[in-house]
């Protein structure tokens, strides 16, 4: 029996998110980025294509790298102007019944204590259907704004967060007992404070003392995602993920970091099977595969090479506005995005990554792959992927937005459901389901193997 296939929307508050250019294509609407009208038909249309999930991006500085300044992101709308990713997430979750929403926030510039009661809100107004994409971020421009005036490093951003996520954890999971709220109008009792205990947290990083400011919500901690693949990356969501979303150009490159990840995970004492594997793609999918050929030439003559560039900078830490254009890249350690410059330097056996060939890369559909063809080829690629990188899902990005999506639905779900990887019933078995449950397949909890249950209130 196949198996079953999870997939997100792969998006962001911006009018240029993964395919720099695209949005001058007369398909796409994501000028319309700051009106919410766009985003909640944009939900229902991912929604209806069968889609468990919204995977929302964000970043906190400007795209400056390239060419020493963010003049060619700026011109391109590279992931600028942007909105905040947590004030809309509740918004696209009363616009849909079943979507689970991922929220990208950083743990580097939120307090812990904070951080918690914002995500406490979301679960509880999406009766929890909510998910954190937990990063450390990687922009300079975004440490010299936010009060760090540099990057910490970058192995020392993983030692903080995992004190960050113990923080969280006790907040999350062990100020409240289950029966701690009980708004009991005779008693006139709100909180039982006997049932109430701070998260007693003093550490290397953090002092927390307090119990949460919120009571617990459907799933106390949300549903945890993590992206990148770095070694200490990948050694953080071994402990703490229950979702890692991975960006390769290849199967076989992905598979390596997934075999990395579950044994990793089973160091932890984790069922490294509970650990979901996404990776990111796109899709241009039509009627006949020529005709899809065809409309991937037409979103080519859109690209914007110098904005693909300014982003490339941005992921990495390398600025190649003065590189010779055919000229191999060669790796070098930066505290930026190393997974993002492994992919395009260390790891891909097809041939020498260069300057022009990462620009075409980019310029459609970002660090993954694009997979081009008629519907039956688009499944097929998306499950010879599931097979050589063993994964249990897709983030799909849509190049022109939200067109692709509705592409998706339309072309690809049917026969997805027809080889019984994506269900007919999904949406409707979803109704009333928290993120946990649509992607772990178990309670609204987290399981007793993740590293946050030992927090449990009374444990």
């Amino acid at each position: 029996m196949p198996r079953p296939l999870l997939l997100n929307a792969f998006e962001m508050p911006v009018p240029v998110h993964q395919s720099p250019g695209l949005w001058r294509h007369p398909e796409d609407q994501s000028r319309n980025y700051a009106q919410l009208s766009h985003w909640a038909r944009e939900a229902q249309i991912i929604e209806n294509a069968g889609f468990h999930g919204l995977f929302l991006a964000d970043v906190l500085g400007l795209y400056d790298v390239y060419g020493g300044s963010a003049d060619a992101a700026l011109r391109g709308g590279v992931q600028v102007p942007q909105l905040d990713p947590l004030i809309l997430a509740p918004l696209l979750a009363k616009a849909t019944s079943t979507l689970t929403i991922g929220v990208t926030a950083s743990v580097t510039y939120a307090a812990p204590y904070d951080l918690a009661r914002r995500f406490s809100t979301l679960d509880a107004l999406t009766d929890g259907r909510i998910a954190w994409n937990v990063v450390t971020s990687y922009q300079e421009s975004a440490a010299r704004n936010l009060g760090l005036g540099q990057q910490l490093p970058h192995d020392q951003r993983y030692d903080r967060a995992d004190e960050y996520m113990d923080v969280v954890y006790s907040l999350w999971e062990g100020s409240y007992a289950d029966d701690a709220y009980v708004a009991d109008a005779a008693s006139g009792v709100v909180v039982d404070p006997e049932k109430v205990k701070g998260a007693g947290h003093s550490g290397e990083y953090f002092d927390v003392q307090a119990p949460a400011l919120v009571a617990p919500t459907p799933q106390r901690t949300p549903f945890l995602f993590q992206a990148g693949a770095s070694p200490r990356g990948l050694k953080f969501a071994a402990k703490h993920a229950e979702a890692v979303f991975f960006s390769g150009p290849t199967p076989e490159q992905v598979a390596k970091w997934t075999a990395g990840l579950r044994e990793a995970a089973a160091e932890y004492g984790r069922d490294p099977r509970s650990i979901k594997v996404f990776t990111n793609a796109a899709v241009v999918v039509a009627e006949t595969s020529e005709a899809a050929r065809e409309r991937l030439e037409s979103y080519k003559q859109y690209v914007d090479v110098d904005a693909a560039l300014a982003l490339f900078a941005g992921w990495t830490g390398v600025d190649l506005s003065s590189a010779d254009p055919d000229a191999p890249l060669e790796h070098v350690e930066t505290d930026a995005n190393r997974s993002a410059l492994a992919s395009f330097t260390k790891m891909d056996s097809e041939g020498a990554w260069t300057p022009r060939r990462v620009a075409e890369f980019v310029a459609v559909g970002g660090r993954g792959p694009v997979i081009v063809g008629s519907p039956e080829e688009v499944a097929d690629e998306l499950q010879r992927w599931v097979e050589v990188a063993d994964l249990d899902g897709f983030n799909i990005n849509a190049c022109v937005r939200p067109a692709d999506f509705e592409r998706f639905g339309r072309f690809v779900t049917p026969v997805l459901r027809e080889r019984g990887v994506l269900t007919a019933d999904d949406a409707a078995s979803a109704t009333s389901r928290t993120t946990r449950e649509v992607f772990g397949g178990a309670g609204p909890r987290l399981r007793e193997d993740h590293a946050g249950a030992k927090f449990r209130f009374g444990s």
